[in-house]
């Protein structure tokens, strides 16, 4: 018997800011841990400074830099306490930049933090869209070739984003994801279940954008904050102090008015000192969200707003999904909703998702009065409803989607049958990656025109999201009452 299919799969979204990291049928990750890597650079310098003759001390030092590094915020803490580590940022953007650092990543992640065989579980991985066939090569060797796991599915995290979204198992993967994460944010359009890649859109400004703003407004106040932390505070100040604003220059004159209710104060202890200090929290816990609707005000590079990018990504779709891509729509007197899917941490701001509605909704009403204008009023359009998706679970939405994904039976159906089907046809070595590759990764579909079926080791989304999503809130039921929730 197979000892990966009876075993929970892992799964593991790597974000460029933060990893989640669980077994498959939870509700939230089990671990949640910064994406980065502190590596002791003295063994490096030392293998570098030795003589070409003296083999064993190049070998030593060589043995050392690969055992003495840590990630997440072990790697954050040496990083401050030791001047000989550096840190390593694997993922910059949503695409990884440094498969050295990966690895390792991925190698704490399985070994100290799940503690468990990657030979006895299968694994659910996401990627960004639009990701290079390159990249995913790269982590099948790492996975197959390293780790030996036994299957991999590498999943488009819109996809999983966007089913973890409903409050229904009846629905038809028909929506427009918005992922704002630490390094990217992504526009995605699915229509029944498959990604419409020529509309995709990207922002160049994502969570990470939003601390830094948060970092230059208090530093040019002059606030009182040691540099060495500055972006540490700025970063907790945005995740627990910032909300968006339905009017920019109304929430100013709330705070000149009364300053001593809408300014905050926040306190630390300096790293090198240990002596507490204080620092106000001011405009920037509106204006940090702020540069997702008035770009300007941060980047002179980039001023499209975020509701102007999601309305030209619909109007770029097919024009027979772009209705239900804006709006709900009923079936059987029950609310469907097909529309504007928030995830990631970036969106968790307060009444995000309402700005964002009003936003695009004053966008579509404008260019429907434009065009019965244009026709002198003799047709009226039916009004187009606007939806933007909030849920409890939207910061663990990829993750979540891609745990539930993992625990139903057809996950473990299709990857017996890769294996039975690589078995028949090709045994596994270093020299064939590829061929081994070609039947254990399960890549997601990424426009309307790739239909494959499930013979050929490929989910058909429009098959699988009716028993995929009963799975989801099935699994979902189960854990809410086992957590007293």
């Amino acid at each position: 018997m197979d000892p990966a299919a009876s075993r929970p799969a892992v799964v593991i979204d790597n974000g460029s800011g933060y990893t989640k990291m669980g077994f498959a049928g939870n509700v939230e990750p089990c671990f949640i841990a910064p994406t980065v890597v502190a590596i002791n650079e003295s063994f490096l310098n030392q293998s570098r400074n030795s003589s070409k003759g003296n083999w064993v001390a190049q070998h030593n030092a060589g043995v050392m830099a690969d055992l003495d590094f840590f990630i997440g915020d072990d790697a954050l803490s040496k990083s401050r306490s030791s001047s000989t580590y550096n840190l390593t940022y694997p993922i910059k953007h949503g695409q990884v930049e440094n498969w050295d650092a990966m690895e390792r990543f991925w190698q704490q992640c399985i070994f100290n933090y799940l503690r468990c065989d990657p030979e006895d579980h299968y694994f659910l991985l996401t990627e960004s869209p639009l990701t290079a066939p390159e990249s995913r090569e790269y982590t099948g060797e790492i996975m197959f070739e390293t780790f030996n796991v036994p299957g991999l599915y590498i999943g488009v995290n819109s996809v999983l984003a966007l089913a973890a979204g409903y409050t229904t198992s009846k629905c038809e993967m028909t929506g427009v994801v918005v992922d704002i994460g630490d390094g990217a944010t992504h526009i995605v359009p699915v229509a029944d279940g498959y990604v419409i890649g020529s509309s995709i859109k990207s922002v160049p400004i994502a969570g990470k954008d939003v601390t830094l703003f948060v970092q230059q407004l208090m530093r040019e106040r002059g606030e009182n904050i040691p540099p060495e932390d500055s972006f540490e505070v700025a970063r907790k100040v945005k995740e627990m102090h910032c909300y968006t604003c339905s009017d920019i220059v109304k929430e100013f004159n709330k705070h000149d008015k009364e300053p001593a209710k809408y300014i905050k104060q926040w306190r630390g202890v300096k790293p090198k000192t240990g002596a507490p200090y204080s620092c106000d929290i001011g405009y920037e816990r509106f204006l940090g969200p702020e540069v997702f609707f008035n770009p300007e005000i941060y980047s002179s590079d980039f001023t499209t707003p975020l509701p102007v990018v999601i309305d030209k990504c619909i109007q770029s779709a097919p024009i027979d999904t772009r209705r239900s891509l804006y709006k709900m729509h009923y079936i059987s007197s029950q609310t469907i909703p097909d529309n504007i899917v928030l995830s990631g941490g970036s969106t968790m701001f307060k009444d995000f998702h309402r700005r964002l509605q009003r936003d695009i909704k004053k966008i579509v009403d404008a260019r429907v009065l434009a065009a019965e204008a244009r026709l002198n009023g003799e047709i009226k359009s039916h009004p187009v409803e606007v939806n933007v998706l909030s849920h409890p679970i939207q910061r663990f939405a990829v993750w979540f989607g891609g745990s539930v994904l993992a625990s139903t039976p057809e996950f473990f159906t299709n990857m017996k049958n890769m294996e039975q089907a690589y078995a028949a046809q090709i045994q596994f070595s270093r020299g064939c990656i590829e061929a081994k590759m070609n039947y254990l990764i399960m890549n997601a579909a990424y426009s309307l025109d790739m239909k494959t079926n499930i013979r050929s080791g490929y989910f058909d989304p429009r098959e699988f999201s009716r028993s995929f999503l009963q799975s989801l809130f099935r699994a979902a039921e189960v854990q809410m009452a086992l957590n007293g929730r």
